[in-house]
């Protein structure tokens, strides 16, 4: 299980490789909310998503010959990068169904990708043969240690900028799908900023982790695809991550595709950058949230297609 000297051991490997990322505000999106909020910017981080932390910290604490994924893009392209700087093969397993651009930057990365059917075949099934096959090491999108401990880097950066920003007790709203940023960010703000709560956020139709905190045992959802969040669509949260999630979160937010947008074109309007819809679900759960007190919102992800910011900003 990941603790929190993994999480300063992924901070040491990612120094000088990965971003600080800032984390921005703007006074009219305080005037919406009705509080303050600020926003951590992953969506500038390399590649465009969180997920660079996790791969990068991934493969250089295990150090494989060649690696395999499944993702529908943001843990794509942290993996093809990280194993395009380290030299080494990488083979991504992608849905049909993500968005070209993903698709399209990850091969353009140097990754082999292979793509899946997610209503039809299971993704678990196609890396466990491809890795037998070609002796590829499986770097897991959130159910692994050295993953959650590199996403947990995101939550260091979150308690010393917080700090920085006069801001000690609050919550802290997180995109989460399998659960590795949200229960990373947490084991990091249990130990530096203790005062400041993660609670995940989630797609309606998809909020398998609001709903097993609800219930304290573990729910899956019955659809594999259906939202325009699609980064953060997966089945249930790991195996891993759920019993830090269980212990460290906050109840979920559930977040309409309709709102996911208007947070897009409200963070590109007034903070001048570029959320994926799955991305985005955190900021529209900080505008809408009830209850006083500034809240932190995790911009996870900006990598989308033109067709979706263009629906996002006619909307």
């Amino acid at each position: 299980m990941t603790d929190f000297t993994m999480i300063e051991a992924a901070a040491g490997r990612l120094a000088g490789h990965a971003r600080r990322t800032p984390l921005l505000s703007s006074p009219l999106l305080d005037e919406v909310a009705g509080r303050r909020v600020l926003v951590k910017a992953e969506c500038l981080q390399r590649t465009g998503s969180f997920k660079f932390r996790g791969a990068w910290n991934a493969i250089s604490a295990l150090e494989p010959a060649g690696v395999i994924a499944f993702s529908s893009g943001n843990h794509a392209q942290g993996v093809a990068l990280s194993a395009r700087l380290k030299g080494i093969a990488a083979v991504i397993i992608m849905p049909s169904d993500a968005p070209a651009i993903k698709i399209n930057n990850t091969r353009a990365l140097g990754a082999e990708v292979v793509l899946y059917d997610r209503e039809n075949e299971d993704r678990d099934e196609i890396g466990a043969r491809l890795s037998a096959e070609r002796g590829l090491t499986l770097i897991k999108p959130f159910d692994m240690a050295e993953v959650i401990a590199g996403q947990g880097t995101c939550g260091l950066e979150i308690a010393e900028q917080a700090a920085e920003a006069g801001v000690t007790e609050g919550r802290v709203f997180v995109p989460c799908g399998g659960g590795g940023l949200t229960s990373g960010i947490a084991l990091a703000l249990e130990a530096k900023a203790p005062g400041l709560r993660v609670h995940p956020c989630e797609p309606e139709g998809f909020d398998d982790v609001a709903r097993s905190l609800a219930a304290g045992e573990l729910q899956r959802n019955a659809a594999l695809s259906g939202s325009i969040c699609d980064a953060i669509v997966t089945p249930q949260a790991g195996e891993m991550t759920w019993p830090v999630i269980q212990r460290l979160c906050g109840a979920g937010q559930v977040v309409s595709d309709e709102a996911a947008l208007n947070a897009l074109a409200l963070a590109h309007d007034h903070l001048k950058i570029v959320i994926e819809p799955g991305g985005a679900v955190a900021l529209a759960a900080a505008l809408a949230c009830e209850g006083d007190g500034p809240v932190i919102a995790v911009a996870s992800g900006g990598n989308l297609d033109r067709a979706m910011m263009v629906r996002a900003l006619d909307a």
